[in-house]
């Protein structure tokens, strides 16, 4: 179903990026992601959400420095539909209270993320370095970001039970390896991370981690049925991961997805789910 179904209340698609292409910056898009090899700017999205009915959205990070949290703020000040900004900060520097302090001035920047999935280091988020600056995100109203592959899971829940008053949220519902079929150590993991009340969670960029040429929406079904199940639709937020999610369908394919998936929920429920879940974790 193409992406046009009312939802009650203001939707929002909480996980989405922009960039101005660069192969040195953004050398991780390889050849076989070549759509991604352009400009993605708020002029090629705006169009897409006035046709999906949605609102606003939160703008991520993709690249791991200050300029790309200066590119995002700068967006989000020119385009009145960026509702939020994840931006990036050296959570391990020396200096990270003064730059977070900095950075509270900025009303639409909501929160940081770190692209830990491509850590060597695979339990870097449990280093006292990162672990300092996590604990400074609070105090400066600053939500966190959790991008991690499946193997991570562990490494996130022992972080997130660390700190109780931290507002975190799983990206992508933890990658899965939905190609695969794979759902038994994802699940108990996700079960485990979710049993803590202060992380929430995305239900974004599952078509990437499909088969992107052969996919098909029951493909999806077990995963989300999971996370459901292990959230509650209380602390699930719907995310496009646009333009990423061009590799393997459209935007409106992406949405269809969650729509129908969610059709036979309470209007309330589909309400939180697609919208007023992102206003309340990011204070939109």
């Amino acid at each position: 179903m193409a992406g046009g179904q009312s939802i009650p209340g203001g939707r929002i698609d909480a996980h989405q990026h922009f960039w101005k292409y660069d192969p040195v910056k953004d050398a991780w898009i390889t050849e076989q992601m070549s759509v991604l090899r352009k400009d993605y700017l708020p002029e090629h999205l705006e169009p897409l959400l006035q046709r999906n009915g949605v609102e606003g959205c939160v703008t991520v990070q993709a690249d791991q420095s200050e300029l790309e949290t200066s590119f995002l703020l700068d967006q989000a000040e020119r385009y009145s539909f960026i509702k939020g900004v994840v931006g990036w900060v050296d959570l391990q520097a020396g200096d990270v209270e003064a730059r977070l302090d900095f950075f509270r001035k900025f009303k639409k920047l909501k929160g940081f993320r770190h692209i830990l999935q491509g850590e060597a280091k695979r339990d870097l988020m449990l280093s006292p370095a990162f672990k300092n600056g996590i604990g400074l995100l609070g105090k400066n109203g600053f939500t966190y970001d959790i991008l991690v592959f499946p193997d991570q899971l562990g490494f996130a829940r022992e972080l997130v039970q660390e700190f109780p008053d931290q507002k975190f949220i799983l990206d992508h519902i933890g990658k899965p390896y939905i190609k695969f079929r794979k759902t038994s150590d994802w699940k108990r993991d996700i079960d485990s991370l979710a049993a803590l009340p202060n992380v929430w969670c995305k239900v974004s960029g599952m078509v990437t981690e499909a088969d992107w040429e052969h996919w098909k929406p029951a493909d999806f079904i077990p995963y989300i049925d999971a996370v459901v199940e292990a959230f509650g639709v209380n602390r699930l937020l719907f995310g496009s991961d646009w333009p990423v999610c061009l590799v393997a369908g459209r935007y409106e394919d992406v949405v269809g997805l969650a729509e129908n998936y969610f059709a036979s929920f309470s209007k309330e429920e589909q309400q939180r789910f697609f919208g007023q879940n992102a206003i309340d974790f990011y204070q939109l």
